[in-house]
């Protein structure tokens, strides 16, 4: 790092920053932050005359404290006059947003494909930039370490950037804690920073953002990531040689595609990932055993996660080879057949009430549902205790809240996010972001360029060739009002 100050215009910004193993261009991305004037725009006087976005800093003998100069004239909102047409441009650019339609998009500051796409496929959850609103309490927890409180807050105005802006935005102080937090992001390759994975980028972040708004005292949802994205599975393990069978319960935070050869759709690769073998110690054997282990969802999401298991380690290579089979997956996805029958049992009702809304849309007849009063009082006791189950309320009631609506899950689901990659390895290729606006739009956040999409191209990216294909498709619950249940 070498630290200068640059003038620009009657302002001098000291103690900038050059990460001299980047690109100038990461350097004119900081600049764009502190003056506002795009890096296109920007001529900064070095030795030799402007500085290049490929140059070589070493070549360039750029010392410590040395003060540079910057010419560019700043994006500026023109203000509309009193009476007359406003156009887009004229809009402050808060307006701009909704007018545009989408939020930002983000810079590639040298390999970070990996964490864009994951940081745009998670602002499209409303429910998590309500979480960070909050952070941090009034009283923040000593649980959360320093690190973690960092990142947390990193996230949060990040969000709030993105939403705010129609140019892109340059994610340095994220960048910078996500690496600290988590080093292996910033292992180095020749000098430059390696590309990453997307999914371990995913993983991290979510664990990250679990611990710290659990920790927030003063919120009502003491776990708002577990409601938002986690999966209860219940799971009989049992040894076909001894006959041992026993139950266990965990909580993840993503289902698993499994892939192989007889795996063409995403039901097949989920059957295939909720059945596993593992070696372990029989009791009655007094030696190890093979056990088969079969997963049921116990409990379910507002936000169900889905990885597409494209990487395996290739010993050969000794590097991460990628899985190319085309996988098809739905825009609509329902898991009723991964449930457990105590799980389906809660989704029964809130199943037909869906079945008898969409059924009045298309002008059927809606089915008579409840056979008497006492089916009703026990299928209505069935779904309290699933709200109370799936934590929405830790005072469920059956009434309209001030703030929202109870929904009861129906285990159907919308498609929301695809993060996908394009290359032959973890290592190495781009990865990108296609999500699903609030105006029921798609946009594909290539980094800093936001592209609109059809709906219909969303689902051709199921693989089979050197195209991107997705590997973490992330879906959203389609839910009914509790008032519907009476």
């Amino acid at each position: 790092m070498v630290t200068v100050s640059v003038k620009w215009q009657k302002e001098m910004f000291s103690n900038v920053e050059i990460d001299i193993s980047q690109s100038p261009y990461l350097f004119k991305c900081q600049l764009y932050d502190l003056t506002g004037v795009p890096p296109e725009r920007q001529k900064i006087m070095v030795k030799g005359g402007l500085l290049r976005d490929d140059a070589d800093w070493s070549k360039l003998g750029v010392k410590e404290g040395q003060k540079l100069m910057m010419m560019g004239t700043a994006d500026e909102i023109v203000k509309a006059p009193d009476k007359g047409p406003v156009f887009a441009e004229d809009m402050p650019e808060e307006e701009q947003v909704i007018h545009v339609g989408h939020s930002a998009g983000l810079f590639n500051l040298g390999n970070t494909c990996y964490m864009n796409s994951t940081v745009q496929c998670l602002h499209s959850v409303p429910e998590l930039k309500s979480a960070l609103i909050k952070y941090p309490p009034p009283v923040r927890s000593n649980e959360v370490d320093q690190t973690s409180h960092l990142l947390t807050a990193a996230t949060r105005d990040l969000f709030n950037d993105l939403d705010k802006n129609v140019k892109p935005v340059a994610p340095m102080r994220f960048l910078t804690e996500l690496r600290k937090k988590y080093p292996q992001f910033a292992q180095l390759h020749n000098g430059v920073y390696m590309q990453q994975d997307a999914e371990e980028c995913w993983t991290q972040l979510i664990y990250t953002l679990s611990q710290s708004l659990k920790s927030t005292s003063s919120s009502e949802d003491t776990d708002a990531l577990k409601r938002l994205f986690g999966v209860d599975l219940i799971s009989r393990v049992h040894c076909p040689e001894s006959g041992e069978e026993s139950t266990e319960t965990e909580s993840v935070y993503s289902l698993k595609c499994h892939i192989s050869q007889e795996v063409n759709h995403l039901h097949e690769g989920l059957k295939h990932g909720l059945k596993s073998e593992l070696e372990k110690t029989s009791p009655s054997l007094g030696r190890s055993a093979l056990y088969l282990k079969d997963s049921r969802i116990n409990d379910l999401p507002r936000y169900l996660t889905i990885q597409f298991v494209r990487f395996f380690w290739k010993r050969e290579s000794n590097q991460k080879a990628k899985i190319l089979r085309k996988v098809d997956y739905p825009l609509e996805l329902d898991v009723y057949d991964f449930c457990s029958d105590d799980l389906r049992k809660r989704l029964e009702v809130p199943r037909q009430i869906l079945r008898d809304e969409e059924g009045k849309k298309l002008g059927l007849k809606t089915s008579d549902r409840i056979s008497g009063p006492t089916d009703n009082d026990v299928k209505m006791a069935e779904v309290e205790a699933s709200s109370n189950r799936s934590g929405d309320s830790s005072n469920f009631q059956l009434v309209e809240d001030a703030s929202e609506k109870e929904k009861a899950l129906t285990g159907i689901y919308d498609l929301v996010a695809v993060l996908t990659h394009k290359g032959r390895s973890a290592d190495s290729g781009h990865y990108v972001a296609w999500v699903k606006q609030e105006n029921g739009k798609w946009i594909q956040f290539d980094d800093d360029d936001p592209i609109p999409q059809r709906e219909e191209d969303i689902t051709r990216l199921s693989g089979g060739r050197d195209w991107h294909m997705a590997y973490i498709c992330m879906y959203k619950a389609r839910d009914v009002p509790m008032q519907s249940l009476h």
